[in-house]
């Protein structure tokens, strides 16, 4: 195989694997109703305790244990990590509480959002410089927003939400750069205690719906696997594929669900929203663009 050809097939495989975890991450909705009847806390509390416990096995099989208990033992990125988790706990709850009332269509819009809020973040935070046709991104959703709001009847905090802890949490793991499954592993260590006393608290309540049925259990326990397999994929395209071609193939999971809530579950698109919606797009459609100038002229140089 010629070295071209080796470097388009690990284009190839890494395109897959990023297809394959925003789509996972996009039809996840269809997972957590499955689940319905069973409250949201809960649901959260075991995709915390099942992902851990996977992460752990993922961990020995590929021999990087050490590597997290050496983040464990860093007093510094151990804080940091807390705080990441504490975004992350937020992020899960809206989410899976959003999609447990039908509303999948507002959790959509916060992962629309979510890559402009991180330019966001990195222009207040980092001091980051940013384009001109950024600015008209951001622009274009700030105005999209207001006319959601105004369809909405009321701010959309959920999409915000989402938009913010997931920026939030994007933002820290820029800055820490560590592997995505060892930080995975701290971070839900991190709610290990809370998760496991509210367990027990269900349980003696009786108001558990774990260990009611065995179909209710399994797919409890599958949480698990639902975070970590698309995390992984996601891992093995962010290192076989160039970050601007992981950037746009992000926007595959809130489409997903934006027609999972509207084609569906017939949530509610008044023409009010469909329009915050449309500026919603076309700020993507600009920011996408300019990402793709952006990584030619850097192929260029």
């Amino acid at each position: 195989m010629t070295q071209k050809e080796e470097r388009g097939s690990t284009f190839a495989t890494g395109v897959f694997f990023g297809a394959s975890a925003y789509t996972l991450w996009g039809l996840l909705p269809f997972y957590w109703q499955f689940l319905d009847g069973v409250a949201a806390t809960e649901i959260l509390v075991h995709r915390g305790l099942w992902s851990l416990l996977i992460c752990l096995a993922f961990l020995m099989i590929s021999r990087k244990i050490k590597v997290f208990w050496g983040l464990v033992r860093d007093r510094r990125t151990f804080a940091i990590l807390a705080f990441a988790s504490l975004l992350l706990t937020i992020n899960w709850g809206v989410y899976i509480w959003s999609v447990t009332v039908d509303r999948v269509v507002e959790s959509a819009l916060g992962y629309y959002i979510t890559p402009l809020m991180s330019v966001t973040f990195g222009v207040l935070i980092l001091k980051e410089e940013i384009s001109r046709a950024q600015r008209i991104a951001i622009s274009f959703a700030a105005v999209g927003v207001v006319i959601l709001t105004i369809g909405y009847g009321a701010l959309p905090w959920i999409a915000l939400a989402l938009a913010c802890t997931w920026g939030g949490y994007s933002l820290i793991k820029k800055q820490l750069k560590l592997g995505a499954l060892e930080s995975l592993s701290v971070e839900t260590l991190i709610a290990l205690i809370p998760s496991t006393g509210y367990i027990i608290y269900l349980a003696r309540s009786g108001d558990a719906s774990f260990g009611t049925s065995l179909s209710t259990s399994l797919l409890l326990v599958g949480g698990g696997l639902a975070t970590v397999i698309p995390l992984l994929l996601f891992n093995g395209a962010t290192n076989r594929l160039p970050l601007v071609t992981v950037g746009l193939l992000q926007y595959l999971t809130p489409t997903i669900m934006f027609f999972i809530g509207v084609g569906i579950n017939h949530e509610n698109m008044n023409p009010i929203k469909l329009i915050g919606f449309v500026m919603i797009w076309l700020a993507l459609f600009v920011f996408g663009r300019d990402l793709v100038r952006s990584s030619r002229a850097v192929d260029h140089s």
